[in-house]
């Protein structure tokens, strides 16, 4: 096989590129537009992506709308029906819980004929802050950031954000008498709505006890009145069969299986095999890379059980256990860095990174890693190895100048890996 790329990491970046393209939301909107309500028309959404997946469906949508959706900050853009409100992620603040607030509103005096579009993707979560009665903003900003430490996978952590919340889980579709219909971008392993930012308007059958077994599983000090409350009827999120969901729909319309068939096109176009391993991977981070690394080292000394050269792809969202404080970075830059140990000196290069444009809490999407990062750090003065267990891989990667960043993409399909071995 011939091929021929400007560069590993120009290369890199054009498969990012494809994936980010193939999860644009007007695309799956236009696929899956409802049809025109006897009543109004009433856009709601959340995530990183939401502001951008607002305006795409104002360009397309065939009568009057109005609405609000709430996204990170820095990533709203300009719409003309739609208001953007933007508020902190990945741990909420008191806009974010305005915001939940403001949907609540929005939708509750609203009658069977009209519409509720609710414009879903990964980041809702955290950006629609709602604690039930006796528990605070305050408490809800403490369950997130050990939820983030624990190292519990994606899905782990929404659950039991459902069950502490007066919005998720199903409940802001079951404050309106309207149909509402969901589009969705998926950030979750696997595809399940109603896991994406914890299903505001998709329900699912969850249990507070499933959550009370997970607290204790990752040995989550939760206040006290949290507890209270997942011992109660509360609780209790409503489930798939509720009759006020009867009228409901939900669509998938953007995923991470899309986008890597998507750069595995472009890659095979350019003479470079490709080979996808998951789209749904999940697992602490490091031991993750650990295991790319190791099927990369495979592929170059053995050209099993891939031939050479080729572009390893995969998906889904890893989790970092913090094991201490102070450092910076996020999942893909952890990725990176610990792939980088393991195939140190290899003619291997790697891009990670978060499609949504932000790895964590700083303003990078990921990083490159490759066959000389660890001299390069070394050569910087920097302990690869410290820095990785310091959690630390954001200023490793900044002092070589290996972070990756694009800005919001206005979409949000998770983790994007390529590895390529030449």
């Amino acid at each position: 096989m011939t091929h021929s790329i400007p560069s590993p990491r120009e290369f890199l970046t054009s498969l990012f590129n494809a994936a980010v393209k193939a999860a644009d939301p007007l695309t799956g909107i236009a696929a899956h537009l409802p049809e025109r309500p006897k009543g109004k028309t009433i856009v709601i959404g959340a995530g990183k992506g939401a502001a951008q997946m607002a305006r795409a469906l104002e360009s397309i949508w065939d009568g009057p709308l109005e609405g609000v959706v709430v996204t990170r900050y820095g990533y709203g853009c300009e719409t003309e029906h739609v208001e953007i409100i933007e508020a902190s992620h990945p741990v909420p603040d008191a806009a974010g819980l305005a915001a939940s607030k403001r949907l609540v509103e929005t939708v509750k005096d609203l009658s069977a004929d009209d519409l509720v579009i609710a414009l879903v993707c990964g980041g809702g979560s955290a950006l629609l802050p709602s604690p039930p009665q006796g528990l605070t903003l305050e408490d809800e900003i403490a369950l997130n950031e050990m939820l983030l430490a624990s190292g519990a996978p994606i899905s782990a952590m929404n659950l039991v954000r459902k069950h502490l919340s007066t919005i998720k889980g199903g409940r802001l579709a079951a404050a309106t008498k309207a149909r509402v219909v969901s589009l969705i971008v998926s950030d979750i392993p696997g595809d399940n709505p109603a896991h994406v930012a914890s299903g505001p308007t998709v329900p699912d059958r969850s249990t507070r006890h499933e959550a009370l077994e997970i607290i204790a599983q990752y040995g989550l000090e939760l206040p006290q009145a949290a507890i209270d409350h997942l011992n109660s009827a509360a609780a209790d999120a409503p489930l798939p069969g509720d009759p006020t969901f009867a009228r409901n729909s939900h669509h998938i319309i953007a995923s991470a299986g899309v986008s890597l068939e998507a750069a595995a096109v472009l890659a095979r176009a350019g003479g470079i095999e490709a080979a996808i391993l998951s789209d749904a991977i999940e697992g602490e981070s490091r031991d993750v890379a650990l295991v790319h690394a190791a099927i990369a080292k495979e592929v170059s000394g053995r050209n099993r059980p891939f031939a050479k050269p080729v572009v390893i792809l995969s998906g889904g969202e890893t989790t970092v256990t913090l094991r201490s404080k102070g450092g910076k970075g996020g999942r893909n830059g952890e990725f990176a860095l610990a792939a980088a140990l393991a195939f140190d000196g290899y003619d291997i290069h790697l891009l990670a990174a978060d499609t949504d444009g932000i790895d964590g809490s700083e303003n990078n999407a990921g990083a490159f890693a490759d066959g000389s990062t660890v001299k390069r750090l070394r050569a910087a003065g920097l302990d690869p190895r410290h820095i990785l267990d310091a959690n630390d891989s954001y200023s490793g990667f900044k002092a070589i100048g290996d972070l990756f960043e694009t800005g919001p993409t206005g979409t949000n399909v998770n983790d994007f890996r390529a590895t390529l071995i030449l």
